[in-house]
């Protein structure tokens, strides 16, 4: 069990009533309506029996504010844990709700034996971005072009250690893709996403690796993808 300041506490979900709770939470927080994007509390109960991970926030009155769940991965030997989806609640965002969920999964991920996590996040969604690269501190590793298939899911793939879920101290950025961006997205025209896209495309191509995120001072409405190299 994982708690902060605020009373909010986040812990694994047990019973039928609490998943089929965090399905409905999953479904209200994207908007999904069609059942190809339910999340079914049957798959929940199998991770949970199966070195995967199904963790709610539980906020003072015991509302469920917040959910995330995943499974336990392989890639040349190494063990890890792959996050598929993190939600809060529109009413308790802003409350450090989704930070709690990572550090619970963390948590539970290391108990079934892995020492890093991934997920994957859109690289053009600016807060996200800086969530995951800034304040958790994981480092992308990957790009996926059209992750889902579906023409509008480009992802980043991210690597987070799990024996340093802050982060640590690390180099600064080699090298930075710029682009313009508004407050919480990065290159809304066409021609600006075709570009940024396959920069950071190339830049990944090229061994590099996405470590953070920032304005640019000097050019107000752009942002700078700031790479380490391996």
């Amino acid at each position: 069990m994982t708690a902060d300041p605020q009373g909010i506490v986040a812990r694994d979900l047990a019973g039928l009533a609490e998943w089929t709770a965090a399905s409905a939470l999953y479904r209200t927080v994207f908007g999904y309506q069609g059942p190809e994007h339910a999340v079914s509390p049957r798959l929940l109960a199998a991770l949970r029996e199966n070195a995967g991970t199904v963790v709610g926030a539980f906020d003072g009155d015991g509302s469920l504010v917040g959910f995330c769940y995943g499974f336990t991965g392989v890639e040349h030997g190494e063990l890890y844990h792959y996050s598929q989806a993190a939600v809060v609640d529109a009413r308790a965002q802003g409350r450090g709700v989704g930070r709690l969920l990572k550090h619970a999964q963390a948590e539970a991920a290391r108990r079934a034996g892995a020492r890093t996590m991934r997920w994957t996040f859109d690289p053009y969604a600016l807060r996200n971005v800086h969530f995951n690269l800034n304040v958790l501190g994981a480092v992308g590793i990957r790009f996926l072009p059209d992750f889902y298939d579906d023409g509008d899911s480009d992802r980043v793939l991210v690597r987070w250690d799990l024996d340093r879920p802050g982060g640590g101290t690390r180099a600064p950025g080699h090298a930075a893709v710029d682009s313009p961006a508004d407050d919480r997205t990065a290159a809304r025209r066409p021609d600006d996403r075709a570009r940024l896209r396959q920069e950071l495309a190339d830049r990944f191509a090229a061994g590099g690796r996405l470590v953070g995120v920032a304005r640019r001072a000097d050019r107000p409405g752009r942002v700078s993808y700031l790479f380490a190299q391996d």
